[in-house]
């Protein structure tokens, strides 16, 4: 009886011995199909297969990959990985920089110095002295000769008062009156002074009246034509001061916050290497462009001897000093269409990936204007590398699935 209850002790026991061991075989072998779970294509690294053979897409042979305990958006390498990528981290603090950026611009025409010479009075357009874009007109220049039977009829009354002025009593009293208000409504056609006086002396009233410059410039577009009729107020030539021009250029919005009214530039020309003038920003235009996300701003540039032309390329060099914040080399910044993110070093090895928010780039380096821990070391070389290889293992992009 003993001996019947030994051997069924030993029985249990090995009983027990088998089943151990085949469960530690069991969790060997699924710790080993955890490593290497699936088998991807270098070329098509979207396709996932549990075992080996060829990529349908492209036929070439699957490598096998080996999962890792890595969360969705890290991604972890060896030290042989991290010595080919060449990737290198440090952590980064707050230093100071000087922005200094140039932004190319085209010299316009300055739309305050325009000053456009209009009909005074209804009539034709008998006579232009001036038929061409870009000729020069110096102030008391005639500019047009019109025909007007309003101006005519203001003439007439104004001779006629001063005829009458000699007359005795209450006709001589109602001239004075007559010719006042007859040289008011002619002043208020625009007729200078001096043709004004001159209708005293003449022997016939003359319904052609000349127009002068009461201003010099350059003729920047001619409106009217000889023969038209023109409408009391309408526009007969445009003339352009340009001893003061406009440098406009655009800004990229990242950079919105480093302009401001007033600020100096110095500004070069393609068309002239040795000359430099200095400008402020005399304009910023409040809206931003939302299809190339630019902001113009502009500039007034002096041209006293009139040697710079609109249309002429010019360069703006703008420089603004101790600017706080924090900066990394921009090729640590993988830049996709809807965000911008880094590399952390999360643990040895172990990198995951950080959505930022970027500012100025000031020579060869970024602005990070996103909160990040200082304990953290951040992928300064190497960024692309890591993203590379995340993407042929993920089949996708890290920023995938997470919040923008």
């Amino acid at each position: 009886m003993k001996k019947i209850k030994n051997n069924s002790i030993l029985l249990l026991l090995f009983t027990v011995f088998i089943a151990c061991n085949t469960k530690n075989k069991d969790e060997h072998s699924a710790h080993k199909n955890k490593e290497t779970i699936f088998y991807t294509c270098s070329m098509d690294p979207q396709v996932k297969e549990d075992k080996p053979g060829k990529c349908p897409i492209c036929h070439m042979e699957l490598t096998p990959m080996k999962n890792d305990d890595t969360e969705a958006n890290e991604i972890s390498l060896s030290k042989q990985q991290l010595q080919l990528g060449n990737i290198t981290t440090e952590t980064i603090a707050t230093t100071q920089s000087s922005l200094e950026q140039n932004y190319t611009g085209v010299l316009t025409i300055n739309q305050e110095k325009i000053n456009t010479i209009s009909a005074r009075a209804m009539g034709r357009i008998e006579k232009l002295y001036f038929k061409t874009v870009g000729d020069y007109v110096a102030e008391n220049e005639p500019v047009y000769q019109l025909y007007s039977e309003d101006i005519a009829i203001a003439k007439h009354d104004y001779f006629t008062a001063y005829k009458q002025l000699t007359m005795p009593g209450d006709f001589g009293k109602n001239a004075r009156t007559m010719l006042i208000a007859a040289k008011q409504k002619l002043l208020f056609f625009g007729l200078s002074n001096a043709q004004i006086e001159n209708i005293k002396s003449t022997k016939e009233i003359s319904p052609y009246t000349i127009f002068y410059s009461t201003s010099s410039g350059t003729i920047s577009e001619i409106i009217a034509t000889e023969g038209s009729y023109a409408m009391e107020g309408a526009g007969i030539i445009k003339l352009t001061d340009l001893n003061s021009l406009w440098l406009e250029t655009q800004v990229n919005v990242n950079y919105a916050k480093s302009v401001h009214l007033g600020q100096n530039a110095k500004v070069s020309f393609s068309d002239f290497p040795d000359k430099t003038i200095n400008a402020k920003i005399s304009f910023i235009n409040p809206e931003i462009n939302p299809d190339t996300r630019l902001l113009l701003i502009r500039m007034e540039i002096p041209n006293q001897n009139l040697l710079l032309k609109p249309g002429m390329q010019a360069i703006a060099k703008l420089t603004q000093s101790n600017i706080t914040g924090l900066f990394i080399p921009t090729d640590a910044v993988i830049r996709e269409e809807n965000a911008s993110y880094i590399w952390i070093e999360k643990r040895p090895g172990v990198f995951e990936s950080l959505m930022v928010e970027t500012g100025v780039e000031i020579n060869g380096m970024i602005e990070i204007k996103s909160e990040i821990d200082i304990n953290k070391k951040v992928v300064i070389t190497g960024a692309y590398a890591i993203n590379s290889e995340y993407k042929f293992r993920k089949g996708s992009d890290p920023m995938e699935g997470m919040e923008m």
